[in-house]
C-alpha cells in the first residue's frame, strides 16, 4: 500500500504534459475501484484518494493525465473553411488561367508564338518592329515597348532597309522574300511607299543582325578592339533617313543586355556546379553532422562558450582603454590638440578628430562605463547566467534523449514546400485568367488617349488614332468583364493572405510539436527511464487532434500583421515619387511599428505554444498565463534570451566558418598533398558561397530544433519552481545540476 502512496506523491502536482493515459492498469484488482477515475477531468483529487489508501501495484510510467478537449474550435472551423475555399479557389484559376501565356512570348495581337494548334506554331521567336523605341518613357509604365510585335520562326541575320529592299527587288526577288518574313502580313512586293509603310505599321523600316534569347530577338552585340558593334557594324541606316549607332542600340535594350550579358555568367556558373556538386553534398553533410555534434556537445561546452565570450569582450575593452589613455598621453604638448570639436566643426576627414585630445578621452570614458557596466552585470546576475547555462546543457541532453526531433525540420520543410508551391502556382493561372485585353501605347508618352482600352482591328479608322499620330493599340494583359475576372485582384489577395495564414500554422504546428515532445523529456521524475515512448509523434498527433484551432488562431493574429506589412510596402513602392518628407517620417514609424509588433506577436506566440502544449488549455488562456510567467521572472528571460542567442549565432557561424574555410582551401586547390579537388573552375566562389550558404540554413534548422528546446525547458522549469518545493508531495522535476545552483533538494534525495 506504501508504494502507491509514495508514486502518488509523486505524479499530485505533476503538470498534464508530464502524465500518460494507458487503457491497462496492472495490478489492478477489484479493489481499485479508483482506477476508472483516473482518466476523468478534474482528477487530481483522485490522486489525494489513492495517495490515502495507498493502494499498489500501479507502474510508475503510467502517470495520471488530465483528459484533454478541442481548443478554439471556432477558429478551428473558419480555418477549414479558409482552407476550402483556397481548394476551389485553385480549381477554378486552373480552369480559367492558363500558365502558357507566361511560357510563351505574346505578339502585338495577343497570340501565343509557337503555341501548337495555331498559324504561329512554327514561329517561336517574337521579333520587335523598331528596337529603338524602347526607350520611350512608356517603356517603364506599361511594361509594353511602343513597337509592333510579330512572332516570326528566325531571326534577321543581315542588315536591310525597307528602301534597299524596294531597289533590290527589281534586281532579285529573294531579296524580298526573305524581309518579307519579318512583316505583319505577306506581300508579294514592296509597292507601298516608306510613310505607307509606316502608318500602316504593315513592315520594319529596318532590320539588323540578331540572336533569339529567351525567345526573343535581340540584338547580336559584339565588341571589336574594344569598340561596340552590331554584326560587325558600328554604325547603321535606320531605315527612315537617320544613321544611329550600336550604342543607341545597346541604350534601347539596355535591360535585356544586362540580362544577355548574364547569360555567358550562367553558363560558366552552370559547368562550376556541374563540376562540383558531388563536393558541394559532401560538405552539407559534413555541415549536417556538425551541427548535430555540436547541439549534443553543448552539455558539456555551453559553459566554456559562454565564458570565453564574456572576458574576450572584456579584455577587447580593456585594450581599448589602454589605447585610448595611450593616444591621449602622445598627444600631451602637440600644437592644437588642445582644441575641441567644437572648435574644429564638422569635418569631412575624420582623422582630424583623432588628432584631438577630447575625442580620446571621450572614447576612454565610454569604454570604461561600458566595462564596469558589463562587469557589475556579471557579478548581480551571475546566478541567473548559471542557470541560463545549465539549461542549455539540459537542452543538449534532452535532445539526446530525443533524436528524432532533429529531423522535424525536414518535415516542416516539405509542408512549407507544399504551401509555397500551390501559392505560386495558384498566382500564376490567376494573372493569366481572361481574354486578351489590348491598350494605347503612344511612343513619346504624350497621348492623352494612353492606356486606354481599344480594338487592335479597328484601331487605325478610330478618333485616337487621329489624335495621337503614332499611338498604337497592343496587347497589355489578360482580363475580362465577368464576375470572375473582376474580382481577380480580390483573389490575388485571398491568395496571398491564406498563404501567410498556412505557413504560419505550418511553424506554429512545429513548435507545438517539440515543446509536447521537450515537455515530455523535462516532467519525467527519472529521466531517461520516465519519458514516454515516441514522444514527438504522440505530441504531433495531439496538437493536430486537439489544438488545430489554437495554433489556427495563433497564426491569424501573425499573418494579419504581416499583411498589413506587405501593404504598407506596396504603398510606399507606389506612391515613391509623390511623398513628402512629413509622409516619409510617417511611413518609416509605421514599418518600424509593425515590424516591432510582428516581433512581439512571434515571441507570445512561440511561448503561447509552448503552454497549449503542457496543459492543453486555448489560446488566448495559454498566452496569458505564458506572459504573465514570464513577466513574474523577467530578469530571468532577459539573461536566457542573450545567452541563448549568443550560442546559437556563435554555433551557426562556428558550423558555416568551418566548412566555409575546408571549402575555400578545396576549390581553390590549397590542399593537393591532402585530397585533389576540382580543377578549371571559372568562379571558384559559385560553388563556395553554396556550401557557405547551405551550411549556415543547415545549421539554422538544427539550431531552431535547440531553441524550440530551450524554450521550453525554460518555461517548465519556471512552472517547477513556483508549484513544487522538493518536498516528498511535491518534488522537483529539474535535473541535479539545477538543483544544485539553486541550493535545492528533493526530500527523497535528502533522506538518502
Amino acid at each position: 500500500m506504501s508504494n502507491l502512496a509514495g508514486r502518488a506523491q509523486k505524479w499530485q502536482f505533476q503538470p498534464p504534459e508530464a502524465v500518460g493515459i494507458s487503457d491497462k492498469w496492472q495490478h489492478c484488482g477489484s479493489e481499485c475501484s479508483l482506477c476508472s477515475d483516473i482518466s476523468k477531468p478534474g482528477s487530481w483529487s483522485t490522486v489525494n484518494k489513492i495517495q490515502s489508501l495507498g493502494l499498489a501495484g500501479v507502474k510508475q510510467d503510467l502517470r495520471v493525465k488530465a483528459r484533454r478537449s478541442c481548443t478554439d474550435v471556432l477558429c478551428c472551423m473558419i480555418f477549414i473553411l479558409f482552407i476550402i475555399a483556397y481548394i476551389l479557389l485553385g480549381l477554378v484559376a486552373w480552369v480559367n488561367g492558363d500558365p502558357r501565356r507566361v511560357a510563351y512570348p505574346t505578339d502585338s495581337q495577343g497570340y501565343f508564338c509557337g503555341q501548337k494548334g495555331t498559324p504561329n506554331e512554327n514561329k517561336p521567336i517574337l521579333f520587335y518592329f523598331n528596337l529603338l523605341s524602347c526607350t520611350s518613357p512608356s517603356v517603364m509604365v506599361n511594361l509594353q515597348c511602343p513597337t509592333r510585335q510579330i512572332c516570326v520562326s528566325k531571326c534577321p541575320e543581315r542588315f536591310l532597309t525597307y528602301m534597299e529592299i524596294q531597289f533590290m527587288y527589281r534586281k532579285d526577288r529573294n531579296y524580298w522574300t526573305y524581309y518579307s518574313q519579318f512583316c505583319k502580313s505577306a506581300f508579294l512586293k514592296p509597292a507601298k511607299t516608306l510613310t505607307q509603310v509606316l502608318l500602316d505599321d504593315d513592315c520594319p523600316t529596318a532590320i539588323f543582325p540578331s540572336k533569339p534569347y529567351l525567345q526573343r530577338c535581340f540584338p547580336d552585340f559584339s565588341t571589336k578592339n574594344g569598340t561596340l558593334t552590331v554584326g560587325n557594324k558600328t554604325v547603321f541606316e535606320d531605315g527612315s533617313g537617320k544613321t544611329r549607332n550600336a550604342v543607341e542600340l545597346r541604350a534601347a535594350a539596355n535591360g535585356i543586355n544586362k540580362v544577355l550579358d548574364a547569360r555567358a555568367i550562367g553558363v560558366k556558373v552552370f559547368e562550376d556546379y556541374a563540376t562540383t556538386w558531388y563536393w558541394i553534398l559532401i560538405g552539407l553533410t559534413i555541415a549536417m553532422l556538425l551541427s548535430w555534434m555540436f547541439v549534443i556537445l553543448l552539455r558539456f561546452t555551453a559553459g566554456f562558450l559562454f565564458w570565453l565570450f564574456t572576458f574576450g569582450v572584456i579584455g577587447i575593452i580593456a585594450y581599448g582603454i589602454w589605447h585610448c589613455y595611450r593616444e591621449y598621453s602622445s598627444l600631451q604638448g602637440q600644437p592644437n590638440s588642445h582644441l575641441t570639436v567644437f572648435h574644429i566643426g564638422i569635418q569631412t576627414d575624420i582623422s582630424m578628430y583623432f588628432q584631438l585630445k577630447q575625442t580620446w578621452f571621450a572614447i576612454m570614458i565610454i569604454l570604461c562605463i561600458l566595462e564596469v557596466f558589463i562587469i557589475l552585470i556579471l557579478i548581480f546576475l551571475r546566478d541567473r547566467i548559471r542557470i541560463s547555462i545549465a539549461l542549455l546543457k539540459e537542452g543538449s541532453k534532452a535532445i539526446g534523449y530525443i533524436p528524432t526531433t532533429l529531423i522535424y525540420p525536414v518535415l516542416t520543410f516539405i509542408f512549407l514546400s507544399i504551401c509555397i508551391s500551390y501559392w505560386a502556382v495558384i498566382a500564376v493561372y490567376l494573372a493569366t485568367s481572361g481574354v486578351p485585353i489590348y491598350k494605347v501605347i503612344a511612343p513619346e508618352g504624350q497621348c492623352k488617349h494612353e492606356n486606354k482600352t481599344c480594338n487592335p482591328e479597328i484601331f487605325n479608322t478610330t478618333e485616337i488614332a487621329k489624335a495621337c499620330p503614332g499611338a498604337q493599340c497592343h496587347f497589355a494583359f489578360y482580363g475580362g468583364k465577368s464576375l470572375y475576372h473582376q474580382y481577380i485582384t480580390t483573389f490575388q489577395i485571398f491568395n496571398l493572405f491564406v498563404f501567410l495564414w498556412l505557413i504560419n500554422f505550418v511553424i506554429a504546428l512545429g513548435q507545438c510539436a517539440l515543446a509536447g515532445a521537450f515537455a515530455s523529456y523535462y516532467w519525467a521524475l527519472k529521466k531517461p527511464d520516465d519519458i514516454p515512448p515516441y514522444p514527438l509523434f504522440t505530441a504531433f498527433g495531439r496538437a493536430i487532434r486537439y489544438h488545430t484551432g489554437s495554433l489556427a488562431f495563433g497564426s491569424l493574429i501573425l499573418a494579419v500583421v504581416q499583411m498589413f506589412r506587405l501593404i504598407l510596402e506596396y504603398l510606399d513602392k507606389r506612391l515613391k515619387e509623390a511623398q513628402n518628407n512629413i509622409s516619409k517620417f510617417l511611413k518609416c514609424c509605421l514599418r518600424c511599428c509593425f515590424w516591432c509588433l510582428e516581433k512581439a506577436v512571434k515571441f507570445l506566440n512561440r511561448n503561447a505554444y509552448v503552454m497549449i502544449a503542457i496543459y492543453g488549455k486555448n489560446f488566448c488562456r495559454s498566452a496569458r498565463d505564458a506572459f504573465n510567467l514570464l513577466m513574474r521572472n523577467i530578469l530571468k528571460v532577459a539573461v536566457m534570451d542573450r545567452v541563448t542567442d549568443f550560442v546559437l549565432i556563435l554555433g551557426k557561424i562556428l558550423v558555416a566558418g568551418c566548412i566555409g574555410v575546408l571549402a575555400f582551401l578545396l576549390f581553390t586547390e590549397r590542399l593537393p598533398m591532402i585530397i585533389e579537388g576540382p580543377t578549371s573552375l571559372n568562379y571558384y566562389w559559385v560553388p563556395l558561397l553554396t556550401v557557405i550558404i547551405g551550411s549556415y540554413l543547415i545549421a539554422h534548422g538544427f539550431f531552431s530544433v535547440y531553441a524550440m528546446c530551450i524554450e521550453t525547458i525554460f518555461i517548465c522549469f519556471l512552472e517547477d519552481l513556483e508549484r513544487n518545493d522538493g518536498s516528498a508531495e511535491r518534488p522537483y522535476y529539474m535535473s541535479q545540476s539545477l538543483m544544485k545552483i539553486l541550493n535545492e533538494q528533493n526530500a527523497q534525495t535528502k533522506k538518502q
